[in-house]
C-alpha cells in the first residue's frame, strides 16, 4: 500500500503548459466516434516494462481533474467511507440533516442502523441522488418552457444544468469553510 496518508487535498492550476497539453490530449484521444474502440490509457514507470492500465473508473477521475485544472479551477481530493452518518450524507446532498432523515424515514433511500444511528450506503446516496437529478430534468422538461424559435430546448436544458452545478459548487464551497 501506498505511504500516502488518506486526507482531503485541494490542488491549484498550475502556471506551466502541461495542463493545457494533457488536456489536450486527452480531448484528442477521447473515446472514439463512429464506433471505433475506446482508447486505452496507461501509467508508466522508467523502465519500458513497467506500465499498469489505468481502470476506466480513475481515468474519468483523471479526465475531470485536468478539465477543471485547465479552466483555472482549483480541485479538491477527499476520500470518502463507503457507509456514511447522515451528517455526511446531508453534506453530499447539499441538504440539512433533517431532511436526510425524513429522506430515510419516507423509504425514499435505504439505509442500516447500528444501535440508534443511522447509516447510509454511499452507492445507495448517489442512486439516489442520480434518481433525484433525473426527476428534476424531467420536471423542468415537462413544464413546456415556451422558448423563441431561436432557442434550443437542449441548450436551455445545459444551461439550466450549469446553473444547477454552479449551485451546488458554491454550496460545497461554503460548506469547506
Amino acid at each position: 500500500m501506498s505511504a500516502l496518508a488518506l486526507r482531503q487535498e485541494t490542488y491549484l492550476p498550475g502556471t506551466d503548459d502541461n495542463v493545457e497539453a494533457l488536456s489536450d490530449f486527452l480531448d484528442l484521444h477521447g473515446a472514439g466516434a463512429h464506433g471505433a474502440p475506446e482508447p486505452r490509457y496507461f501509467l508508466t514507470g522508467a523502465e519500458p516494462d513497467d506500465r499498469v492500465e489505468l481502470p476506466a473508473e480513475i481515468y474519468r477521475v483523471l479526465r475531470q481533474v485536468v478539465e477543471a485544472l485547465h479552466q483555472g479551477h482549483a480541485v479538491t481530493v477527499a476520500p470518502i467511507t463507503q457507509t456514511l452518518t447522515t451528517q455526511q450524507a446531508a453534506d453530499l446532498l447539499g441538504v440539512s440533516r433533517p431532511t436526510v432523515i425524513k429522506l430515510l424515514d419516507d423509504g425514499k433511500m435505504p439505509y442500516e442502523r447500528n444501535g440508534t444511528h443511522r447509516r447510509i450506503l454511499l452507492r445507495d446516496l448517489l442512486a439516489y441522488r442520480d434518481q433525484r437529478r433525473a426527476e428534476q430534468y424531467a420536471a423542468l422538461e415537462a413544464t413546456g418552457v415556451d422558448l423563441d424559435d431561436e432557442d434550443d430546448l437542449n441548450e436551455t436544458l445545459q444551461q439550466l444544468r450549469d446553473a444547477r452545478h454552479a449551485g451546488a459548487e458554491r454550496r460545497r464551497r461554503h460548506t469547506a469553510l
